[in-house]
């Protein structure tokens, strides 16, 4: 059995982002390099539109701005942030596998973008200026530190690499270089007391890389910056290349599926890949959970189901076998789809598709199902074990 194949295979690669979700679970690692579905989300949306609209105000040209000149940035920044928020909105709704865009995030995208300015000020020591006072003499300062925005890091043999929002030079009192910062923006939630461990490496990898290809480079401290509170967290410890070797190693494409990691801290928790993974809902089924929680992920087949209300009954199914191949339990469930959710349904249904579904974080409290915005909607195909698949690589 083979899925779809590819003409060219990249060389093989590893990022943070792989190296964090082959440590969660293997098994979501290798299907999400299978060339499947990806989902959008409105968080990533509004972060990837927060750092591109940094990057551009970093790299635009302001020389008609004089250098005493201010009140320009604020309605500046809020352009450039609009057009980079309508690039993702549109590319948003071109992916099939999505919620519902929220318009009302418009604010904490502005917030976001005011917090890592707060940062950039910071780091040339005017932290607490208000952005209407920003003169274009200062921000072509804060420029000129910028010695890459948005640039790729890769090692030299091309095995690890990774996205580096900013390298920043840092300057003492007299204006003189005496190091690099490497500084990863995130728009996701403040740490309470410390990095977490798998963001903390990422840091690590990405200056550790960073040395590597620049053995003469200054001293290279690396931060990331938290633009919801405008807070900056360093990141220590040992150089992590040799950990990042061993994991490509342990990456590397191999036609048949790797292992799961079976448990609560992979099959109970969010994964991106459960429509192909039968081990999630046979684990369910072992310890007594399938169906139990207030937002629970299922495999159903559709009895009735009106297009016009989006009210339908559903069959619960089990796992018949280890391969995940759906047994109908007899169980019906009153369910409404609505929104995205009913969208998705009906964009299924247009493809002839007869079997099994996948519902992803159905909202059961109530006596009816709800399956809203935020819920997957994917036609039930687990990928069984000791089958190989030739895989599409991807990015990431």
């Amino acid at each position: 059995m083979t899925g779809q194949q590819a003409s060219e295979p990249r060389p093989h690669m590893l990022s943070p982002s792989a190296w964090n979700r082959y440590e969660t679970c293997p098994r979501m690692y290798w299907l999400s390099r299978q060339g499947l579905p990806r989902k959008a989300g409105m968080a990533a949306s509004l972060g990837t539109a927060v750092h591109a609209s940094v990057e551009d105000l970093l790299l635009h040209d302001i020389s008609h701005i004089k250098d005493a000149e201010s009140g320009w940035m604020p309605s500046f920044a809020e352009g450039v942030l609009k057009t980079r928020w309508e690039e993702e909105k549109a590319i948003f709704h071109a992916t099939p596998r999505r919620p519902q865009w929220k318009e009302d995030k418009w604010k904490e995208a502005i917030r976001n973008q005011r917090g890592a300015i707060m940062m950039l000020l910071d780091h040339v020591g005017v932290r607490s200026l208000e952005q209407e006072r920003i003169t274009g003499a200062l921000w072509r300062r804060i420029q000129k530190l910028a010695i890459a925005v948005e640039g790729e890091l890769k090692t030299s043999d091309g095995r690890l690499m990774g996205r580096l929002d900013l390298l920043m030079g840092d300057v003492n009192e007299e204006g003189e270089l005496v190091g690099w910062l490497v500084a990863d923006l995130k728009t996701g939630r403040t740490p309470e007391t410390a990095l977490k461990t798998d963001v903390n490496r990422q840091l690590r990898m990405y200056r550790d890389i960073l040395l590597a290809n620049n053995p003469s480079a200054p001293n290279v401290r690396t931060e990331g910056w938290y633009t919801q509170n405008a807070s900056k967290w360093a990141a220590h410890g040992d150089n992590v290349l040799e950990q990042a070797y061993a994991a490509w190693q342990a990456t590397v494409p191999t036609p048949l599926p790797m292992e799961p990691t079976i448990g609560d801290s992979s099959c109970g928790g969010f994964c991106d890949w459960k429509a192909w993974c039968p081990h999630w809902w046979n684990w369910r089924k072992d310890n007594g959970t399938l169906h139990k929680s207030d937002f629970s992920d299922a495999v159903v087949l559709l009895q009735e189901y009106d297009s016009a209300t989006g009210s339908a009954v559903l069959e619960l199914c089990e796992p018949a076998d280890a391969n995940g191949r759906a047994m109908p339990t007899g169980v019906r469930q009153s369910a409404r789809f609505d929104n995205r959710g009913k969208e998705a349904l009906d964009e299924v249904l247009a493809t002839g598709h007869q079997g099994a579904l996948f519902l992803g974080s159905i909202m059961t409290q109530a006596r009816a199902w709800r399956i809203g915005h935020w819920c997957d909607v994917l036609p039930w195909s687990p990928m069984p074990d000791g089958v190989e698949y030739h895989r599409v690589e991807q990015g990431g």
